[in-house]
């Protein structure tokens, strides 16, 4: 089973001739709502993949909070520790323009008091995987990462966004989860120095023994474990729009290790999970269901 520690909210969009500048209000004809939180997401694309999914999270006493549970639920994922809070449900105020550049404002609300005691009260296992990323309090991350490692499960971080993350923490991780940014970000963070994402995943690799998987766009993914290479190469395929493309990459690499696939092909199910993403507009409207990345994949070979 995958528990998701994490973020969850709503999304409201607009599309704009630009983004306005301090001071200068900018008229566009309307806006639309939708899912979203890394969390979200994540637990959607690994729901979708094929693997039983719970989220741990927090959300507001207001209109958005069904809204925010709305596809997760449709899903399939386990809802139910989801905690109601006294602070409103989280919602990105989100600004794209003609040039599909965006301006994003996250109001975080309800996720800044989501607590590691909700996932020490959970069922937690051996087996079992628990996937983070970097939407609620690191503080709270922090403390989940040691109740998952104490109760046997596999810890997948996604350090997104981009932050530090201390040297205990990452002797614990068992996947470390980066897009090129991140990946050098944490290394910065651990005193390594280099300017190249991938020979930051395998130094990290090296000196804290878990795995690098850093996330490459349209060259695919690399991954370094036990000190050796592996990558999978991202689709051809025509982008729409690129939302939650690492967010379906990382549920579905969580899924597929989740099934025992292992892995080289966590890394190829991931990879085209993200692809597909990108071909559709939206977050987690976005995400592909299992049978699509089984058709993406008949012909490829580990």
């Amino acid at each position: 089973m995958i528990v998701v520690f994490g973020s969850l909210g709503v999304d409201l969009v607009t599309n704009v001739s630009h983004i306005p500048h301090p001071g200068e209000t900018v008229l566009c004809e309307g806006y639309f709502m939708v899912p979203g939180g890394k969390g979200a997401n994540q637990a959607v694309s690994a729901a979708r993949a094929g693997s039983k999914t719970a989220i741990i999270g927090s959300r507001g006493n207001d209109g958005f909070a069904d809204l925010a549970l709305s596809i997760m639920r449709e899903a399939g994922v386990d809802v139910s520790a989801v905690a109601p809070v006294e602070k409103p449900t989280c919602v990105a105020l989100i600004t794209v323009d003609e040039k599909a550049e965006n301006a994003i404002v996250v109001a975080s609300g309800a996720n800044q008091s989501t607590r590691a005691g909700q996932l020490e009260k959970s069922s937690l296992g051996k087996g079992d995987i628990v996937l983070l990323q970097r939407e609620i309090r690191d503080s709270e991350n922090f403390a989940a990462i040691k109740i998952a490692k104490e109760r046997g499960a596999r810890v997948v971080f996604n350090v997104a966004p981009a932050g530090p993350v201390p040297e205990d923490m990452l002797r614990l991780i068992d996947d470390l989860v980066v897009n090129e940014h991140e990946a050098l970000t944490v290394a910065k963070a651990a005193g390594i120095e280099t300017s190249d994402p991938e020979e930051a995943a395998r130094l990290i690799n090296q000196r804290y023994g878990c795995a690098g998987i850093v996330t490459l766009g349209a060259e695919g993914v690399v991954g370094w474990i036990d000190g050796v290479r592996r990558s999978a190469p991202a689709l051809k395929v025509t982008p729409v729009d690129t939302t939650a493309a690492g967010d379906s990459f990382t549920g579905a690499y969580a899924a597929a290790l989740d099934q025992g696939l292992g892995f080289s092909l966590a890394l190829a199910r991931g990879a085209a999970s993200g692809s597909l993403a990108c071909t559709r507009p939206g977050a987690q409207t976005s995400i592909p269901m299992k049978a699509e990345i089984d058709d993406a994949l008949k012909d490829y070979a580990v």
